[in-house]
């Protein structure tokens, strides 16, 4: 089954919102044209949605979110719920990134509450999982993936409007980068244990990104391994002609 790839760049927080716009129109400007073998999109921070919705209009790019409440409405101080995004021009909503699992405490089931309440609202989830360096060495990739994957998907009906990133933490930003064979084992490992809880169709349909150090050089090795589908890309996306490169090696 040829799966479409699918590319986001996920801008973290980096760019005013002056910025933000000025990225995007550069984005669009190195992609040129005809970039539709593939789905590509833009997250940044929640100042700029609004700003970057109006530069990419009704094009090609989707405008992602890096994170969401999993509550519609309430006294959750300096929280963003998954209406306000739609209601900003989001398609899809990032959850689980190592990085809020990290730094603020995301636990399995936070992120599950959160994928459960992002798709309930209509938006797309890409949803998160990766293994830290202790985890990797210590021979535990395969059981601490597949079990974010489980409890993340945890009574979650389907996954049609899902894509998981696997994004090895020890990759993330620190200019080391799983080899294709390392990422195509956990991408690998992750579509079986898809199809024991789904079946084999909806895990052959469901699109599996790599992240950490995806960059014009190493991009279409990667993607071309069978279970590979595309790319969550942080520091490259912040370059137009770097991220347009990455996303020609994936279209």
């Amino acid at each position: 089954m040829k799966r479409r790839n699918i590319v986001a760049g996920n801008w973290k927080m980096n760019l005013t919102v002056a910025e933000s716009r000025k990225l995007a129109e550069a984005v669009l400007a190195a992609l040129g044209p005809d970039f539709s073998g593939c789905d590509v999109g833009v997250a940044p921070t929640f100042v700029a949605l609004a700003e970057t919705a109006g530069a990419i209009g009704s094009g090609p790019l989707f405008l992602a979110a890096q994170n969401c409440h999993f509550e519609n409405d309430g006294a959750f101080t300096g929280e963003i719920s998954a209406r306000m995004l739609l209601a900003a021009g989001c398609s899809h909503v990032i959850i689980g990134h190592s990085e809020r699992r990290q730094f603020f405490g995301e636990t399995d089931e936070i992120v599950n509450r959160k994928v459960s309440k992002a798709l309930q609202e209509g938006l797309k989830v890409i949803l998160c999982v990766g293994e830290t360096l202790s985890e990797r060495e210590a021979g535990v990739t395969g059981d601490v993936v597949t079990r974010q994957v489980r409890k993340g998907l945890a009574g979650i009906a389907g996954i049609d409007e899902v894509v998981i990133a696997y994004e090895p933490v020890w990759a993330i930003g620190t200019g080391k980068t799983a080899t294709s064979g390392q990422a195509q084992e956990v991408h690998e490992l992750i579509r079986k244990m898809v199809a024991g809880l789904y079946g084999s169709d909806a895990a052959e349909g469901l699109r599996i990104q790599y992240g950490g150090s995806v960059k014009p050089s190493n991009a279409a090795e990667l993607f071309a391994m069978p279970d590979i589908d595309g790319g969550l890309i942080g520091g490259a996306s912040l370059n137009a002609a770097d991220f347009a490169a990455i996303v020609r090696a994936a279209c």
